[in-house]
């Protein structure tokens, strides 16, 4: 079990990941929130948890449960995934299951444009999901979800983000999302807009913390 930290410190808000990219995303997001944003490592915490469930806001109940019984800290953990339309919503949250699963992103990516050669590309409409889950110690959750909608692109571009960032492209700023800056990302991604919907009970949560 964690300790609690000193009166005269943030609070500190756990990152239910192990994934480098999405914790560097999440504290962008949370800056200003009245939390200290830490991740797993920080704490010396080594944790895995299994995604066993039928729907992101299953697997992100999970993740966020099991974080916060291990350490005993207010944790958040989301689940997201792509859906694509011509694929049926797939990979989406049963990824895991479906055969998506490959040995690095760049396979899974690559699995992904196989799937797609036969499909035009104005056809390839697809949308990033996401739902955010932050438990706490007492059982009590905050929830927020989000969607960006986009096309599959051919080939992947751009060096930023992670997961399917290179090949997902927004028509409204003719970009993928790797091609945008951090910031430029976190103005409009499905993370950002789930975090938006529950930010001011954070802020509140982080204000009576004791």
């Amino acid at each position: 079990m964690v300790s609690s930290p000193t009166s005269d410190s943030l609070p500190r808000l756990l990152i239910g990941t192990n994934n480098a990219g999405k914790v560097r995303e999440f504290r962008a997001l949370l800056d200003g929130s009245g939390w200290e944003v830490v991740a797993p490592a920080d704490i010396g915490l080594t944790l895995e948890v299994e995604e066993t469930g039928a729907t992101y806001e299953e697997n992100a109940r999970q993740k966020a449960a099991a974080f916060t019984a291990a350490s005993g800290l207010p944790s958040l953990a989301d689940d997201s995934g792509l859906e694509v339309d011509a694929l049926n919503g797939e990979p989406g949250p049963l990824h895991h299951i479906n055969n998506w699963d490959g040995r690095d992103q760049a396979d899974r990516i690559g699995i992904l444009l196989r799937a797609l050669q036969p499909i035009p590309p104005a056809k390839r409409t697809c949308r990033y999901l996401a739902i955010v889950l932050v438990r706490l110690p007492d059982g009590r959750e905050l929830r927020g979800e989000g969607s960006c909608d986009g096309l599959i692109v051919d080939e992947p571009k751009g060096t930023n983000g992670f997961g399917y960032d290179p090949v997902f492209f927004l028509p409204s700023r003719g970009l993928t999302v790797a091609e945008m800056s951090s910031e430029e990302k976190n103005s409009t991604s499905h993370r950002a807009q789930a975090l938006a919907q529950i930010a001011e009970q954070l802020k509140a949560l982080a204000r009576s913390w004791a």
